[in-house]
């Protein structure tokens, strides 16, 4: 993957920590700065991990399934881009019943939001990714863009409120990109390698 790629999937991967960060600083009502870098934190560090955590667990086994990886690749974007355009077409009244200033609410957040994240790392191994090292980038990439879409996150929402957070529609943004990441892989694969 291109350079470019890694931070427009990142961006992709990060918008379900921006959308509920919004609502977390709806309910935070103030700048407390503690809980926003908590949160952020979390975040943005099982962002990065989860990815790894796929890809590790994926190259174990993807010199099995090499003749189709890019379909498995494009399949898991497409499920995941589509699931978060469905989700923010949803009609989403702003109330939500969480606190997130608990540590386990927010690592609960952490894990809820970063599970599209393992499925990309799984993605990583069918697309070629051998290398320790060529993870790296990037899961420091998606790990940083998460924490700081989640401190914009947050601070949107003490500011803006239920608002903004409708006219972003963020998570369909971030749809829209993995399924655009995953038909470019697809045609990569099937037409130009």
């Amino acid at each position: 993957m291109s350079t470019i790629e890694i931070w427009l999937l990142a961006v992709g991967l990060a918008m379900d920590c921006f959308a509920v960060s919004i609502a977390s600083g709806i309910l935070l009502k103030r700048v407390r700065l503690r809980p926003m870098l908590v949160m952020a934190f979390f975040f943005g560090l099982f962002q990065a991990l989860m990815p790894l955590i796929g890809w590790i667990g994926a190259s174990l086994f993807s010199h099995l399934i090499e003749e189709i990886d890019h379909w498995i690749a494009f399949a898991i974007l497409l499920l995941l881009g589509g699931n978060m355009v469905k989700e923010s077409l949803k009609d989403d009244d702003c109330k939500h019943e969480f606190d997130p200033t608990r540590l386990k609410v927010v690592l609960a957040l952490a894990v809820a939001t970063s599970i599209d994240a393992l499925a990309v790392g799984v993605s990583f191994a069918f697309l070629g990714i051998k290398e320790m090292g060529d993870m790296l980038h990037p899961v420091l990439v998606i790990g940083l863009v998460s924490f700081l879409l989640s401190l914009t996150g947050l601070l949107f929402g003490i500011r803006f409120g239920c608002g903004l957070a409708r006219r972003l529609k963020a998570e369909l943004w971030g749809g829209i990109i993995l399924i655009l990441i995953g038909v470019k892989i697809l045609i990569e694969h099937l037409f130009f390698s």
